[in-house]
């Protein structure tokens, strides 16, 4: 079996209106027609978190708190 993971990465227009959970479904369902077109099938979103170490700046001038990162990633296979 393979196994392919792409990066579900959606981008809206926030000049035009707020993404709604309707333009977030519709974006998914676009993804994975993609890849199933490709001949890949569906398996599930897997979210992967990280840590993303602060900046200290120059002698604490322009310094940045550390935070957490989530990505979702999209696990489909071929058999």
């Amino acid at each position: 079996m393979e196994y392919k993971v792409v990066p579900l990465d959606p981008t809206f227009d926030s000049k035009t209106a707020t993404a709604t959970s309707n333009d977030g479904a519709d974006y998914l369902e676009r993804f994975i027609k993609h890849y199933t077109s490709q001949g890949w099938i569906y398996v599930r979103v897997e979210s992967i978190s990280t840590y993303v170490s602060g900046n200290s700046g120059c002698f604490g001038a322009g310094s940045t708190p550390g935070y957490t990162s989530v990505k979702q990633m999209v696990v489909f296979k071929k058999e």
